[in-house]
């Protein structure tokens, strides 16, 4: 298998989303304070720790207060931060990756604004084989992650190392979507096959596209951490997970 050579690898972090469930601790999620470190600059450092030296990342809800705040973070940390604007916000999170379209032609990381994990499953991603027309997705094998919340993961069937399907309500699964991936600029065309043919805009929409023509490989976290803080119970979880 043809493997990338990656020298320089830039990260899209989709932070467009309300975030409704978390209001109660800020008005935008992004920018929640977990352990006085807002959620969004938790997951920029984490991956500049991982070798990431660049960033795009796409705004909406609150998208002014979201964007003055990473402004002043690219000019604290050694890597520049893009921001792009998506008004169709409100819609699926597959526009949003679509909002980078033209800045990415290379491969990148693709990650959440509230998705915290262990650098370390970045920094395997980099070394994982995949070719040109291929992305690759963290899966976490551990079915009893008792920081997992299950009536909003997005559930994943892997079967020799390939994703065969990805889903919110898939009833069949053997490990979840850290929201970690590893991808070259054919997620863009999948997402768009996806909304032309079934109409569904969303991330998962265009990994199962990629995942109909075996393109789209698992990578086990092998039991490292991470969590998706998308309400006040997981939030607690982290932050007695991350105080020391």
């Amino acid at each position: 298998m043809l493997k990338w050579v990656i020298n320089i690898m830039k990260c899209l972090i989709i932070i467009a989303g309300k975030g409704s469930r978390l209001k109660s601790l800020s008005e935008s999620k992004p920018l929640a304070s977990l352990l006085d470190v807002p959620l969004v600059e938790r997951v920029i450092r984490s991956a500049i720790e991982a070798g990431v030296d660049g960033f795009y990342t796409v705004v909406g809800y609150r998208g002014d207060q979201v964007r003055e705040f990473l402004e002043d973070l690219g000019a604290k940390i050694d890597a520049p931060i893009t921001v792009i604007e998506n008004d169709d916000w409100e819609k699926a999170n597959g526009l949003s990756v679509l909002k980078a379209k033209e800045f990415l032609a290379e491969p990148f990381f693709l990650m959440m604004g509230d998705h915290l994990f262990d650098p370390d499953i970045a920094r395997k991603m980099i070394d994982f084989p995949l070719a040109e027309n291929e992305i690759a997705l963290a899966v976490d094998e551990d079915l009893k992650n008792p920081m997992v919340d299950m009536d909003d993961v997005t559930r994943v069937m892997a079967q020799d190392g390939l994703i065969q399907n990805i889903g919110k309500g898939i009833e069949q699964y053997n490990c979840f979507d850290t929201g970690i991936f590893l991808c070259n600029p054919v997620l863009f065309s999948a997402i768009e096959q996806s909304v032309r043919e079934t109409g569904d805009d969303s991330l998962s929409g265009g990994v199962r596209i990629l995942a109909g023509k075996g393109r789209v490989r698992a990578m086990p976290i092998d039991g490292r951490f991470w969590i998706d803080i998308d309400d006040p119970e997981r939030y607690k979880q982290a932050e007695r997970y991350l105080l020391p």
